[in-house]
């Protein structure tokens, strides 16, 4: 195939596809205009006419713009052969298209995929929701760790008192003396310090309960089917209730009490009086009182500091559901989206791959009708439009000739003489008509 008959079959093609190129624009526009009219409705607050009429002017504009726009594109920029203008077209287009995908394609993403954007934002806040409840939990019952060590120093005194009762094992001397008192009232300590904490259980157990309780209705939110935005508003008065219950939780811990009960058991030690029966006996007594007591600050350190590591543990901080619409929701999980926004984005800018099409076409065009000779740039109905100016054209040189020819011919005949007029009779006088008329009146 020549270049005359390339360039001519593309130019020929272009202009059969003028139709279905305008078609394609309107087409775009409308869908994008649709989905932004879906997105925007949802983002507008008031009465149902005035949304309804806000969001449908909205999507008109947005079509309209977006069919002017590429319109121009496509016309203008495959026509541009300097570089600079097609650069700064194609700087024109490059801001076009960004203003489309800022005042569009969000928007159709929100319509596309604004549903599942909110129920991934309740999903997040939802693990964090438990996130907070199980680490209330664990504040709460951490101290219920210190319960065996409490009971093993319990059962120690306890012991301790039975073998001074019964074989003086402390002392040397059976009976119930000084240290044996003193050992029953470290064990008896103990033993409510563990009561104390134990009664904890239950209370914390009954509040996790609640948590886990309100935990499962909002997960069922999260995938129960029906309006987003219901689902929405009773996953945030759930959340109030959990929010609740965390809270109680935290209050609930019992580490502070464990931490000053034992501080207690050292600093308000109190020794009773030896009252053995011997001097040697009563120093015996005092000996034995005095390891009690280095054993009981001991015990009093390792719990206050087990309480210490409890309380260190970080804090719940407070968690606030925050409702989020679609748009809102698909921008901040815009990342989980990614074929929805691509989707959205393709609707708005598919036709600059149009406007590249036609470009390239146009470049085609014009590589090959440089090539050209004047002949080839001639086609069938150019060569007998010429041919008919032609015959139109002889035709007149012919007239004129044939004028030319009758005009040199009538000059060359010779001139006919006029007749002479008779001569009027004598004595008449003649009389013209204005003569006449002047007689006449």
């Amino acid at each position: 195939m020549t270049n005359a008959a390339n360039a001519r079959t593309l130019r020929n093609h272009v202009a059969s596809l003028e139709t279905m190129t305008r078609f394609v624009l309107a087409t775009l526009a409308l869908a994008s205009g649709v989905y932004t009219y879906l997105g925007v409705r949802s983002l507008l607050d008031g009465s149902a006419t005035m949304v309804f009429f806000a969001a449908v002017i909205y999507s008109v504009s947005v079509s309209v713009g977006m069919y002017g726009f590429w319109t121009y594109m496509i016309r203008f920029l495959p026509e541009l052969r300097e570089g600079a203008s097609r650069l700064w077209m194609l700087v024109m287009m490059a801001i076009g298209s960004l203003m489309i995908i800022a005042m569009s394609s969000w928007l159709n993403a929100a319509a596309l995929a604004g549903s599942a954007a909110v129920e991934q934002h309740l999903a997040v806040t939802l693990q964090g929701y438990t996130e907070d409840l199980d680490q209330a939990n664990s504040n709460a019952i951490g101290a219920l760790s210190l319960v065996p060590d409490i009971q093993r120093a319990a059962e120690r005194f306890n012991r301790l008192a039975e073998d001074e009762r019964t074989s003086g094992a402390l002392t040397g001397t059976t009976g119930s003396g000084s240290v044996v008192q003193l050992l029953s009232q470290m064990s008896a300590q103990m033993r409510e310090l563990e009561a104390t904490i134990s009664a904890s259980r239950e209370s914390v157990q009954t509040l996790f309960e609640q948590g886990q309780t309100s935990l499962a209705t909002m997960r069922g939110l999260v995938s129960a089917p029906g309006s987003i935005a219901e689902r929405s508003d009773a996953f945030a008065k759930e959340s109030v209730v959990l929010a609740g219950v965390i809270a109680s939780l935290e209050r609930t811990s019992i580490a502070p009490s464990v931490a000053r009960a034992a501080a207690d058991l050292s600093a308000g030690f109190i020794a009773p009086v030896a009252d053995g029966s011997s001097t040697d006996l009563v120093g015996r007594q005092d000996a034995v009182i005095a390891t009690v007591r280095a054993s009981v600050a001991q015990q009093s350190t390792a719990l206050a500091t087990a309480a210490q590591e409890i309380m260190a543990q970080p804090k719940v901080e407070e968690r606030r559901y925050v409702p989020l619409t679609s748009a809102e929701a698909v921008i901040r999980y815009w990342d989980q989206f990614i074929p929805s926004w691509a989707g959205a984005i393709s609707i708005d800018l598919l036709p600059a791959a149009l406007v590249g099409v036609m470009a390239v076409v146009y470049g085609a065009i014009r590589r090959s009708e440089e090539t050209m000779t004047d002949v080839d740039r001639l086609s069938a109905g150019d060569v007998l439009r010429a041919l008919e100016i032609q015959d139109t054209l002889l035709a007149k040189a012919r007239a004129r000739g044939e004028a030319a020819t009758a005009e040199s011919a009538a000059k060359a005949e010779p001139v006919a003489e006029p007749e002479a007029r008779p001569a009027p009779p004598e004595n008449v006088t003649p009389l013209t008509l204005g003569d006449r008329k002047r007689g006449e009146t």
